[in-house]
């Protein structure tokens, strides 16, 4: 007994094996009525397509590649299943790398998508590898990154804004009577690490004769481990800052931990703010102060630049940028 192959959907169906393409790949304007025949067809005769034979007769597929940093961390499936939702709307489908904020693995990911001959990729990393990026421009396929791209051809970039949010959290804190404020960073190679550690310095500089000290900065890693590092650091400093902000929610999960370990209360012995706004931020005990980065419009946006220059008509990248904003919950107070 064969598989079912198109041609019995479409002699079942009474219509043309090209209708019954259309109606499979959304490739054009079906009619409700033939397109019901079509999919009691497919159904009927147990048809499955052959994805991988298409792929390779056509050099590309309706299939999309994402390559993110740490699926662990929250704020990444949450971003995923934005991508996913928008990029099922034309009917594509996507395949997800992940590098544990390794950048190099980030050429085998790319390699990998490659073979899979995915029509565009999307590198939402906060690392960044030449060597993959230069890969990816040599393949022709349509690109587009979080933060570290560069706008060409095939090539687009989606630029968050994080200073607006940051500058939004400095003066909460100055506005609450805080004059001692520390920062946990991510890891000083990531760019998104290196963009929230500027934003933060500029603001603070912008504000340092109302500051009772300098700024106190404390280098993590994006997880929850080195968030409770850090606050141990700076609790066995001579002088405690009465505020401290995290690069990432999950770090400020961390400190958070250890601030109550230590038997300090958050807010009233020290303010805490975190960055990103997942889901987890508004379940501590208190519920966390953030900086929202709004994963539906980044992921939105990723589909959206990475379909456009996959067309031959518009090859030229574009640059999106997305704007950051503060969340004000019960883990920041007044000063001391």
């Amino acid at each position: 007994m064969h598989s079912a192959r198109i041609k019995d959907v479409a002699e079942l169906a009474g219509v043309s094996t090209a209708t019954v393409s259309h109606v499979i790949n959304k490739t054009r304007f079906v009619g409700e009525e033939t397109k019901r025949k079509v999919l009691a067809a497919i159904e009927s005769v147990g048809y499955t397509r052959n994805v991988h034979a298409r792929n390779l007769a056509s050099g590309s597929s309706r299939t999309l590649g994402l390559i993110i940093s740490d699926i662990a961390n929250p704020f990444f499936p949450e971003l995923i299943k934005s991508i996913q939702e928008r990029a099922l709307e034309p009917g594509y489908e996507v395949i997800i790398t992940n590098t544990d904020y390794q950048s190099e693995h980030d050429v085998s990911c790319v390699q990998r998508l490659l073979e899979l001959r995915v029509s565009g990729v999307m590198v939402m990393t906060t690392e960044r590898d030449d060597a993959a990026n230069k890969r990816l421009e040599r393949s022709g396929v349509a690109t587009v990154f979080l933060d570290i791209g560069t706008v060409g051809p095939h090539v687009s970039n989606i630029r968050v804004d994080y200073a607006r949010g940051i500058r939004q959290a400095v003066e909460h804190l100055l506005e609450l009577g805080h004059r001692s404020i520390a920062f946990i960073g991510g890891p000083g190679h990531l760019m998104s690490a290196e963009l929230r550690r500027a934003a933060f310095s500029e603001v603070m500089d912008k504000h340092k004769s109302s500051l009772r000290t300098e700024a106190i900065f404390l280098e993590g890693d994006f997880k929850l481990e080195s968030g409770q590092r850090a606050v141990q650091m700076l609790l066995a400093a001579e002088h405690r800052p009465t505020a401290i902000m995290a690069a990432n929610d999950m770090m400020a999960v961390g400190a958070l931990r250890e601030l109550k370990r230590a038997g300090l209360r958050v807010p009233a012995d020290v303010s805490l703010i975190g960055c990103d706004d997942i889901w987890l931020a508004s379940l501590t005990d208190p519920p966390l102060t953030t900086i929202a980065i709004p994963r539906v419009e980044i992921g939105r946006a990723a589909v959206e630049s990475v379909l456009e220059t996959t067309s031959s008509e518009q090859t030229g990248g574009r640059e999106t940028k997305i704007p950051t904003h503060l969340v004000t919950r019960e883990s920041t107070g007044k000063a001391k």
